[in-house]
């Protein structure tokens, strides 16, 4: 093979659209953009426009609160916490924290922590530190004989006076 016979796979490249190249074409005379008028010039992007009428976005009213500084946390259940540990990916004889499970793949590195919830049984006693836990987790651990550490304390709500 030489450098003159290269050629690229067969549909690798797209043939390009002629436009405005006669009736005969198909795509002659407005190519395509309909007849004349604001969208059928170049650089008009009218998302949302409604022809003058007060936009939806605008109609609706706004709802509710967002927090800007609201932490978003992983699940992980306990379930899902001793198949991982079954299958190899962790080793429950040693301290478990938040990278390991990130890199067994429990995890996400995106999100702020990763929450211990109890769905599942464990069956063997470990040690973990995670940014936060159920009681039913917390429970389900202790009573397999390990013990879990949450990082983030969640304020206890105010008894009713």
């Amino acid at each position: 093979m030489k450098l003159n016979e290269l050629r690229d796979n067969e549909g690798a490249r797209l043939k390009f659209k002629r436009l405005g190249r006669g009736i005969g074409s198909g795509k002659g005379k407005t190519s395509g953009k309909g007849v004349k008028g604001q969208k059928a010039r170049e650089g008009v992007s009218l998302n949302g426009f409604e022809g003058g009428q007060l936009p939806i976005y605008r109609r609706l009213p706004k709802r509710g609160f967002r927090n800007l500084y609201r932490k978003v946390y992983a699940p992980l259940n306990v379930g899902t916490l001793d198949a991982a540990i079954e299958a190899g990916k962790l080793d429950a004889s040693q301290p478990i924290d938040e990278a390991m499970l990130t890199a067994a793949g429990l995890g996400n590195h995106q999100l702020d922590g990763i929450r211990l919830l109890g769905v599942g049984e464990i069956k063997r006693a470990v040690n973990i530190t995670v940014s936060g836990v159920s009681a039913t987790a917390r429970a389900a651990i202790e009573k397999a004989g390990g013990t879990v550490t949450a990082t983030v304390v969640r304020p206890e709500p105010a008894a009713a006076a």
